[in-house]
């Protein structure tokens, strides 16, 4: 299976082509970014595709993270997923990016469970465990600092994802296990990505936004002001 994947949930703008039948990499390109992901997009899966030299029709599936990360850039990667979708007519799959994050420690070392997390800012993360066979052991929610110490705190853990460092510095010292390691990674592995990708089904991990939390707008409910 060939699989185009994408990212643009973070501070970077990445594509891969990975073959899933040779556990190949075709092709990758990566570049940090905080902004200018949909002006950059299209120009790196264009890259990524001639690297490959396959066309879109050659794909299996096209896969996107879906989140947590940047309103903006999750909109950029999602929609041009789904173009590229109907123009090649192949199908679509999501990847959270917190899986994109922990996936590569798991496949290292898959005896401690590994914690990816991202700032939500206001002293909050988002974050999942997953553990061996990258099976999630707690899915992705979005909590306080604190709240997310307390629930992960029961074991040797790992900590990988940008509030890795945030996550270790609130650690409280009276609890006996602190983290084995502490590996601050601003982007998830895009090769992952797509490895993951392979072992889903469309249905089941669409290519939709993974929202963990209430928009910080929300719409007014009275004192309407009357139409002239």
């Amino acid at each position: 299976m060939k699989i185009l994947a994408i990212d643009t949930a973070l501070d970077a703008c990445q594509a891969a082509v990975f073959d899933s039948g040779e556990e190949r990499l075709i092709a990758m390109l990566s570049h940090d970014m905080r902004r200018g992901h949909a002006e950059t997009l299209i120009p790196v899966i264009a890259d990524a595709m001639k690297a490959a030299g396959l066309d879109y029709g050659d794909l299996d599936r096209i896969a996107t993270t879906v989140g947590p990360g940047s309103y903006t850039g999750l909109r950029v990667g999602i929609s041009a997923a789904k173009g590229l979708a109907i123009a090649s007519g192949k199908p679509t799959v999501g990847i959270t990016t917190l899986a994109g994050l922990s996936a590569p420690l798991i496949a290292e070392d898959p005896a401690v469970p590994v914690v990816a997390a991202i700032d939500a800012r206001h002293g909050n993360v988002y974050f999942h465990m997953a553990g061996a066979g990258q099976r999630v052991l707690l899915s992705a929610r979005h909590t306080s600092l604190e709240e997310a110490i307390q629930t992960i705190a029961a074991g040797p853990i790992r900590i990988t994802g940008p509030a890795a460092a945030l996550l270790a510095s609130k650690w409280p010292r009276h609890i006996g296990t602190a983290p084995v390691s502490v590996d601050v990674r601003s982007k998830p592995s895009i090769e992952w990505v797509a490895r993951l990708a392979a072992t889903v089904e469309p249905i089941r991990s669409p290519a939709k936004p993974l929202y963990l939390r209430a928009p910080d707008v929300t719409p007014q409910t009275s004192h309407h002001i009357a139409r002239q």
